[in-house]
């Protein structure tokens, strides 16, 4: 299991691995979507 947090994910988007990428998005996109909900 991976970490699903911020800093994480930030790291992640620098892999070369595509999939690992898209995860790290996905995990990006859904925080951004949290705050704006919050708001």
């Amino acid at each position: 299991m991976e970490k699903t947090d911020l800093a994480s994910a930030r790291r992640r988007m620098k892999s070369p691995n595509i999939k690992t990428r898209k995860r790290a998005l996905k995990i990006l996109h859904d925080t951004k979507r949290k705050q704006q909900k919050s708001r």
